[in-house]
């Protein structure tokens, strides 16, 4: 069972980084279990479904060496501290699971964990106003206060502001990149992107190595709206970014907040509109967003209860290591090791080790650091 979860995970990894294959495509190897086939003939790609084209493509990527030897993870993905999950994976995001057609791939670097902590959005323009930049600050600083997660497109502006302040309290930042985990976009924000990447966490749905191109942008705002409860816009024009990820939150029965602006400023055009036509409830601090979400104080508290438990009482029911996560923690205490190190050491089918590991992050038992190495805590 382990070992075919384990290549079920390589086989979605392996097609999502082939160019030209799209969501649907993985989805029709997945329903017919195209991971019992070590080696994938163009035959075999048609019979399920896929275009010509991308069963061309997939049957030459893997024509000489079977998807199946592929390295986990790559060294690429590796060399960032980064790592890889799918909808299979423990640490993959529920939230993420309830829309129509989740990410089959999310590569990300940083702190696990606040991928299942409650999560606002904010966006809005790359060029705000002193009051867009002030509102925006106060209300990510008040949000993270409390415990929120503020998520953001590291983009110029409004993103950016957002994600600098809820770093500055509990609660922390996600952000959601156009550009593979690699890279940063736009080049202006890499001291933001390496902050981030060592407090808050940094996730991505683009393979590493791909140009960056208008289609990302589309992904990332989706992404980003998906992965929250509810998306405030502060300033943005009608046709902007910020609108196009406040229309994926409104289609994703998510809660959609904006600050009312000036009726003379441009800026304000988008968020007075939303408000106009009753697609998004008027705010104007961080409690409103509280108040209107009136299950987020018992959730939050529940969050915050779980990790004192975590940290207080790390046998208590509920919270008592597999025998696999206490044996990976005992060889950790000897030393700090890699991945490649612990499934020697351990004998551990290398996927279920990955998803292993990733667990042990998210309960705060061990630790990645820089150059791909665990430790314990």
């Amino acid at each position: 069972m382990v070992q075919n979860q384990h290549i079920r995970r390589q086989m979605i990894i392996a097609f999502h980084e082939i160019p030209g294959i799209g969501w649907h495509a993985i989805q029709k190897a997945v329903l017919h279990q195209l991971w019992n086939k070590p080696l994938w003939s163009i035959e075999d790609l048609l019979a399920i479904g896929l275009q010509r084209n991308q069963a061309k493509a997939a049957a030459e990527r893997y024509a000489e060496r079977p998807w199946m030897l592929t390295k986990e993870p790559s060294e690429a993905i590796a060399k960032v501290n980064a790592v890889t999950l799918t909808p299979y994976d423990a640490a993959y995001p529920q939230i993420l699971k309830e829309i129509a057609q989740p990410p089959w791939v999310l590569y990300a670097r940083g702190r696990l964990e606040l991928l299942h902590r409650p999560s606002i959005a904010i966006v809005g323009t790359r060029v705000p106003t002193a009051y867009g930049r002030q509102t925006t600050s106060s209300l990510a600083r008040a949000l993270s206060q409390t415990g929120l997660t503020v998520v953001s497109g590291l983009a110029k502006g409004v993103d950016s502001k957002a994600h600098e302040a809820a770093l500055e309290e509990a609660g922390g930042t996600i952000a959601v990149l156009p550009t593979p985990i690699d890279r940063c976009y736009p080049p202006e924000n890499l001291s933001l992107f390496h902050r981030i990447a060592e407090q808050g966490l940094l996730i991505s749905e683009t393979p590493i190595g791909t140009s960056l191109h208008p289609g990302q942008f589309h992904q990332r705002n989706r992404i980003i709206a998906a992965l929250s409860v509810g998306t405030v816009v502060v300033e943005g024009a009608t046709r902007s970014g910020s609108l196009i990820t406040a229309r994926h939150a409104s289609d994703m029965s998510r809660e959609l907040f904006a600050i009312p602006g000036p009726l003379s400023s441009p800026k304000s055009e988008g968020p007075n509109e939303l408000i106009k036509r009753g697609e998004a409830k008027l705010i104007t601090n961080a409690q409103d967003i509280i108040d209107e979400l009136n299950w987020l104080p018992a959730a939050l508290l529940a969050y915050k209860e779980a990790e004192k438990k975590n940290v207080s009482a790390p046998n208590t029911k509920g919270n008592q290591l597999c025998v696999e996560e206490s044996k990976l923690i005992a060889l950790l205490r000897d030393q700090p090791l890699s991945i490649n190190e612990l499934h020697e050491l351990s004998a551990i089918p290398f996927g279920h080790l990955s998803a292993l590991l990733l667990n042990l992050c998210i309960k705060r038992k061990i630790e990645l650091q820089p150059g791909s190495i665990y430790i314990a805590l």
